[in-house]
């Protein structure tokens, strides 16, 4: 099936990334999102997002001018081939969203939901044709980040779930495929379980904000941008790969895990962070680190294209 034009409701951060994306790969892009001075700002976000798209590689009939603006949802939806949502995260607002497109979408066409953590089961609850609901959550900037999170709710029909993943798959994305739904799906729990650990390490004294940011980015980060964590593993294990990384390191590991922190409970811990950042950022351009990082990310992204056997 041809995807050629796509409903994108809700143009905030994430739903103006998304459009910027789709507009870069060649498609006919229709927004909508009731905020005032939706549209204008949406407009701004394509135009700031175009330059390190450009760099990155557009369709041969990208342009910005297939950005079209409906003045409602069901208007945005009508005639559209696939439907990214990037609302709120309220379950209540979502549905509504969903019931609005709902009135304009065909019956047959995926709504992929861009939500960070709400279940897809629970936003299907009421929907005319469930069945075509899908999570399709993109890390952010999705323009920039390849990653798109993919599952089904329980009323979710198998084939669109294969259907989304080859959509994802065709326009460039690296979407995966999550078999069971759990709250946050499967990046932002790794992300968590990482922010868990270095909010400790800071609230503790062990490392200040600055040096626990130096050693992932200086450190493991570097390798998990690579290869990912597992095959890491498999790397350090030597010739004996990631069972005799395990067998060698398990045990410490365990016990390293039985020492590691608790989340904090209360929200005694931000003014601390806050402090870290401050001084990690004093004298520091942060617009001009921003442009930075996706100048290197886009540097990456084309190296890791270059290299067709990394995973």
């Amino acid at each position: 099936m041809a995807h050629r034009t796509i409903a994108v409701i809700g143009t905030g951060t994430i739903g103006a990334s998304w459009a910027a994306f789709y507009l870069a790969r060649g498609f006919r892009v229709v927004a909508a999102d009731p905020a005032p001075s939706a549209e204008a700002r949406l407009r701004e976000l394509v135009d700031a997002f175009w330059p390190t798209l450009e760099t990155l590689g557009l369709d041969h009939d990208a342009s910005k001018d297939n950005l079209a603006f409906a003045p409602t949802i069901p208007d945005a939806s009508r005639g559209a081939d696939f439907v990214q949502e990037n609302g709120p995260e309220r379950i209540e607002v979502k549905r509504a969203i969903l019931a609005e497109i709902e009135e304009g979408a065909g019956s047959d066409v995926i709504i992929a939901t861009s939500s960070s953590g709400l279940l897809v089961t629970e936003a299907q609850q009421g929907m005319q044709h469930p069945e075509r609901l899908v999570l399709g959550h993109p890390f952010n900037p999705p323009h920039l980040i390849p990653l798109v999170e993919v599952l089904g709710g329980q009323q979710s029909a198998p084939k669109n779930v294969d259907r989304a993943l080859a959509f994802y798959a065709s326009v460039g994305k690296k979407p995966i495929r999550i078999n069971r739904e759990v709250p946050g799906h499967v990046a932002n729990r790794l992300q968590d379980a990482l922010w868990r650990e270095m909010f400790h390490l800071v609230a503790t004294g062990v490392a200040s904000v600055e040096d626990v940011d130096t050693a992932v980015s200086y450190g493991p980060g570097l390798r998990w941008a690579l290869l990912g964590p597992f095959l890491t593993m498999h790397a350090g294990g030597g010739d004996g790969g990631i069972t005799h990384f395990l067998e060698h390191l398990g045990p410490a590991m365990r016990d390293w895990a039985r020492d590691l922190g608790e989340y904090p409970e209360t929200d005694d811990y931000i003014g601390t962070m806050a402090d870290g950042v401050s001084a990690e950022l004093e004298g520091r351009d942060w617009a001009e680190i921003l442009r930075e990082r996706d100048r290197l990310l886009v540097a990456l992204l084309a190296a890791k294209a270059t290299a067709p056997d990394i995973p």
